[in-house]
Protein backbone atom coordinates (compact mmCIF):
# COMPACT_ATOMS: atom_id res chain seq x y z
CA UNK A 1 0.00 0.00 0.00
CA UNK A 2 1.09 3.44 -0.96
CA UNK A 3 0.74 6.76 1.57
CA UNK A 4 -2.17 9.05 0.18
CA UNK A 5 -2.05 11.32 2.90
CA UNK A 6 -0.68 12.49 5.67
CA UNK A 7 -3.66 13.39 8.17
CA UNK A 8 -2.59 14.58 11.03
CA UNK A 9 0.88 16.02 12.47
CA UNK A 10 2.42 15.33 16.25
CA UNK A 11 0.95 18.96 16.88
CA UNK A 12 -2.55 18.15 15.72
CA UNK A 13 -2.71 14.82 17.52
CA UNK A 14 -1.87 16.56 20.76
CA UNK A 15 -4.15 19.37 20.29
CA UNK A 16 -7.05 16.87 19.35
CA UNK A 17 -6.05 14.86 22.20
CA UNK A 18 -5.80 17.83 24.83
CA UNK A 19 -9.70 18.41 23.08
CA UNK A 20 -11.01 15.43 24.04
CA UNK A 21 -9.64 16.01 27.37
CA UNK A 22 -11.93 18.35 27.68
CA UNK A 23 -14.64 17.38 26.29
CA UNK A 24 -14.87 14.17 28.96
CA UNK A 25 -14.02 16.47 31.82
CA UNK A 26 -16.75 18.75 30.89
CA UNK A 27 -19.06 15.43 30.26
CA UNK A 28 -18.15 13.74 33.36
CA UNK A 29 -18.25 17.16 35.42
CA UNK A 30 -14.42 16.88 36.26
CA UNK A 31 -12.56 13.74 36.86
CA UNK A 32 -13.58 12.16 40.13
CA UNK A 33 -14.87 8.95 39.77
CA UNK A 34 -13.25 8.26 35.97
CA UNK A 35 -10.86 6.36 35.13
CA UNK A 36 -9.17 4.96 31.28
CA UNK A 37 -9.03 1.51 29.54
CA UNK A 38 -6.50 1.80 26.73
CA UNK A 39 -7.12 -1.15 24.39
CA UNK A 40 -3.48 -2.31 23.44
CA UNK A 41 -1.05 -1.47 21.57
CA UNK A 42 -1.91 1.82 20.71
CA UNK A 43 -4.84 2.64 23.10
CA UNK A 44 -2.70 2.81 26.04
CA UNK A 45 -0.40 5.32 25.17
CA UNK A 46 -3.30 7.73 23.88
CA UNK A 47 -4.78 6.97 27.71
CA UNK A 48 -1.72 7.76 29.12
CA UNK A 49 -1.74 11.31 27.37
CA UNK A 50 -5.42 11.59 27.97
CA UNK A 51 -4.84 11.02 31.88
CA UNK A 52 -1.86 13.68 31.37
CA UNK A 53 -3.54 16.27 29.89
CA UNK A 54 -7.04 15.75 32.55
CA UNK A 55 -3.77 15.56 35.59
CA UNK A 56 -2.67 19.45 33.82
CA UNK A 57 -6.58 20.94 33.88
CA UNK A 58 -7.77 19.46 37.06
CA UNK A 59 -5.05 18.59 39.05
CA UNK A 60 -6.61 14.75 39.25
CA UNK A 61 -4.27 12.05 38.18
CA UNK A 62 -6.84 9.90 36.55
CA UNK A 63 -5.76 5.88 36.87
CA UNK A 64 -4.85 3.81 33.40
CA UNK A 65 -5.56 0.66 32.67
CA UNK A 66 -4.39 -1.78 29.68
CA UNK A 67 -6.86 -3.82 28.05
CA UNK A 68 -6.02 -6.88 25.54
CA UNK A 69 -9.36 -7.79 23.48
CA UNK A 70 -7.06 -10.79 21.59
CA UNK A 71 -9.69 -13.33 22.85
CA UNK A 72 -13.02 -11.27 23.14
CA UNK A 73 -12.73 -10.68 19.20
CA UNK A 74 -16.21 -12.08 17.05
CA UNK A 75 -13.25 -12.28 13.81
CA UNK A 76 -10.64 -13.65 15.53
CA UNK A 77 -10.44 -16.65 12.79
CA UNK A 78 -10.40 -14.19 10.43
CA UNK A 79 -7.56 -11.79 11.88
CA UNK A 80 -4.96 -14.64 12.54
CA UNK A 81 -4.49 -18.39 13.19
CA UNK A 82 -2.29 -17.68 15.83
CA UNK A 83 -3.06 -14.61 17.91
CA UNK A 84 -0.46 -12.42 20.21
CA UNK A 85 -2.03 -12.84 23.57
CA UNK A 86 -0.80 -10.55 26.17
CA UNK A 87 -2.06 -9.87 29.15
CA UNK A 88 -5.14 -6.91 30.55
CA UNK A 89 -3.09 -4.62 33.58
CA UNK A 90 -6.07 -3.12 35.24
CA UNK A 91 -4.99 -2.84 38.75
CA UNK A 92 -8.18 -1.64 40.23
CA UNK A 93 -11.63 -2.47 40.20
CA UNK A 94 -13.96 -0.44 37.73
CA UNK A 95 -17.09 -1.13 39.43
CA UNK A 96 -19.74 2.26 40.51
CA UNK A 97 -16.78 4.34 37.88
CA UNK A 98 -17.21 6.16 34.72
CA UNK A 99 -14.87 3.96 32.50
CA UNK A 100 -13.37 5.69 29.08
CA UNK A 101 -12.49 3.06 26.79
CA UNK A 102 -9.27 4.54 24.73
CA UNK A 103 -8.44 3.27 21.18
CA UNK A 104 -6.73 4.73 18.23
CA UNK A 105 -8.74 3.65 15.57
CA UNK A 106 -12.62 3.01 15.43
CA UNK A 107 -13.76 1.28 12.37
CA UNK A 108 -16.41 -1.72 12.07
CA UNK A 109 -16.95 -0.93 15.98
CA UNK A 110 -15.66 -5.29 16.32
CA UNK A 111 -12.83 -3.80 18.44
CA UNK A 112 -14.90 -2.01 20.96
CA UNK A 113 -17.51 -4.47 21.19
CA UNK A 114 -14.95 -6.69 22.22
CA UNK A 115 -13.52 -4.19 24.64
CA UNK A 116 -17.18 -3.83 26.41
CA UNK A 117 -16.80 -7.79 26.94
CA UNK A 118 -13.30 -7.50 28.06
CA UNK A 119 -13.90 -4.83 30.64
CA UNK A 120 -16.80 -7.15 32.44
CA UNK A 121 -13.82 -9.24 33.66
CA UNK A 122 -12.78 -5.73 35.78
CA UNK A 123 -16.00 -5.21 37.20
CA UNK A 124 -19.66 -3.61 36.60
CA UNK A 125 -19.42 0.47 35.47
CA UNK A 126 -21.81 2.37 36.15
CA UNK A 127 -20.96 4.07 32.66
CA UNK A 128 -19.00 3.20 30.07
CA UNK A 129 -17.98 5.63 27.56
CA UNK A 130 -15.46 5.15 24.03
CA UNK A 131 -12.52 7.99 22.63
CA UNK A 132 -10.80 7.16 19.97
CA UNK A 133 -8.46 9.28 18.10
CA UNK A 134 -9.80 8.44 14.60
CA UNK A 135 -13.05 7.36 13.25
CA UNK A 136 -12.71 5.84 10.04
CA UNK A 137 -16.40 5.19 9.30
CA UNK A 138 -17.89 1.77 7.91
CA UNK A 139 -19.25 0.06 11.06
CA UNK A 140 -20.64 -3.11 11.44
CA UNK A 141 -22.37 -2.57 14.84
CA UNK A 142 -24.38 -0.34 16.69
CA UNK A 143 -21.63 1.56 18.21
CA UNK A 144 -20.21 4.67 18.12
CA UNK A 145 -17.39 7.22 19.92
CA UNK A 146 -18.49 9.26 22.65
CA UNK A 147 -15.01 11.43 21.73
CA UNK A 148 -13.42 11.47 17.92
CA UNK A 149 -9.48 13.24 17.23
CA UNK A 150 -10.99 13.35 14.31
CA UNK A 151 -13.28 11.74 11.33
CA UNK A 152 -12.15 10.84 8.52
CA UNK A 153 -14.06 9.25 5.78
CA UNK A 154 -12.17 6.32 4.01
CA UNK A 155 -12.99 3.42 1.34
CA UNK A 156 -12.86 0.22 3.05
CA UNK A 157 -9.62 -0.81 0.74
CA UNK A 158 -7.15 1.99 2.45
CA UNK A 159 -5.78 1.36 6.02
CA UNK A 160 -5.42 4.45 8.50
CA UNK A 161 -1.94 4.14 10.48
CA UNK A 162 -1.68 5.88 14.23
CA UNK A 163 1.26 6.31 15.23
CA UNK A 164 2.64 7.22 18.88
CA UNK A 165 6.10 7.33 20.45
CA UNK A 166 6.20 4.98 22.83
CA UNK A 167 5.16 2.12 20.41
CA UNK A 168 6.90 3.26 16.88
CA UNK A 169 9.06 6.64 17.89
CA UNK A 170 7.16 9.09 15.87
CA UNK A 171 3.70 10.38 16.29
CA UNK A 172 1.36 10.54 13.54
CA UNK A 173 -1.79 9.79 11.35
CA UNK A 174 -1.03 8.58 7.96
CA UNK A 175 -4.04 6.96 5.15
CA UNK A 176 -2.50 4.17 2.90
CA UNK A 177 -4.26 3.19 -0.28
CA UNK A 178 -3.77 1.00 -3.52
CA UNK A 179 -3.90 4.31 -5.68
Amino acid sequence: MKLKADLMTPEDMRRALKRMSHQILERNQGAENLVLLGIRRRGVPLARILSDNIKAIEGVQVPVGELDITLYRDDLHHVTDEPAISCSAVPFDITGKTVVLVDDVIFTGRTARAALDASSRFGRAACIQLAVLVDRGHRELPIRADYVGKNVPTSRSEMIAVQVEDIDGTEGVKLYGDN
